[in-house]
């Protein structure tokens, strides 16, 4: 079968289309043939060998696909790694019944970046009614539907920052109340004019570097950042214990990976609500791109250069 493999450790170079054997499906586990699979800014990290786990090389990447299993079943599933490919193997704990209605899209969309989102808010975050949340990167995958869940929940301002124009009013239209040039020199004050003068009481940030560092200081007391990723690949100043207690600050990391082995249907409770509320028409996935598998390369590369909104599929197909 066709799929993408990577020999070597790099940037969207390393992504070459290659002949290799199907996956074979052992106990437990799910054959997919893959209709979509789901590109994340997390295999950009995988494919450079800079992610929170390191994996073993030949390497097809990919941790989400949406297709059928051999009896029919429409499912979404996250994958360790192989979901840029024909074929795919899931865990049956790690798949889920893609909903009638529910396209391909909008599945991939939930799956990883919809449950993010829903984490983020609900466990790392608890987001409270009426309390301000800034969104960094909101017009991209994660960001477009932390927004909405927000908006959906009850705060009572959102601020949401992109790089340009078009990503902030996209932002806008998802519901955000103000939006925010990621670019401005005092970041924080930037955020604090946003919310009406008055320090933010929630953080959502995966970019890293001075984002990070103004993000903080510009959190009212008890407020909570929630730190998701990297993408500036740039590491934040050093945070000392004793200012997170003089301003009563919580820093929260999340890794999706982690809910896992929690108690309960995490998950499975996250994306029930997040399917219902995509059913009820107030959530939405925004498509940014579909990419054929030749077009792997390219589609990391959009990524990386931040000139994508939304979510990007690869169509194995092609």
């Amino acid at each position: 079968m066709r799929a993408i493999q990577i020999t070597e450790f790099g940037g969207p170079e390393v992504l070459n289309v290659a002949e290799v054997p199907e996956p074979v499906a052992g106990p437990g586990q799910l054959l997919i043939e893959v209709s979509r699979a789901g590109v994340n800014y997390a295999d950009t990290h995988q494919a450079e060998d800079s992610y929170l786990s390191s994996p073993e090389l030949p390497l097809v990447p990919g941790g989400e696909a949406v297709g059928r299993t051999s009896d029919g079943r429409r499912v979404v599933a996250l994958l360790g790694s192989g979901g840029y490919a024909e074929k795919a193997v899931a865990a049956e704990a790690m798949a889920w019944d893609v909903p009638d209605g529910i396209d391909d899209v909008t599945a991939l969309g939930m799956i990883l970046q919809g449950a993010t989102a829903w984490v983020l808010l609900r466990r790392s975050t608890h987001l409270e009614p009426g309390e301000s949340v800034v969104v960094h990167a909101a017009a991209g995958g994660v960001g477009s539907l932390a927004v909405q869940l927000a908006k959906a929940w009850g705060a009572g301002r959102v601020i949401a920052t992109a790089s340009t124009k078009e990503k902030r009013d996209l932002a806008l239209e998802l519901g955000a109340d103000a939006a925010v040039d990621t670019a401005e020199p005092d970041l924080k004050s930037a955020l604090i004019e946003a919310n009406r003068g008055r320090r933010v009481d929630v953080v959502l940030e995966m970019t890293g570097g001075t984002v990070t560092d103004q993000s903080l200081r510009a959190l009212a007391p008890f407020g909570r950042l929630a730190f998701y990723g990297m993408a500036s690949r740039q590491a934040p100043s050093p945070v000392q214990p004793a200012g997170l207690m003089a301003h009563s600050t919580t820093i929260a990391g999340m890794w999706l990976a982690q809910v896992f082995q929690l108690p309960g249907d995490v998950m499975g409770t996250a994306l029930r609500e997040l399917f219902g509320l995509a059913a009820d028409g107030r959530l939405r996935v925004v498509a940014g791109g579909e990419y054929g598998l030749t077009e792997a390369r390219r589609a990391h590369e959009d990524l990386r250069a931040r000139r994508t909104t939304g979510k990007l599929v690869l169509d194995p197909s092609r």
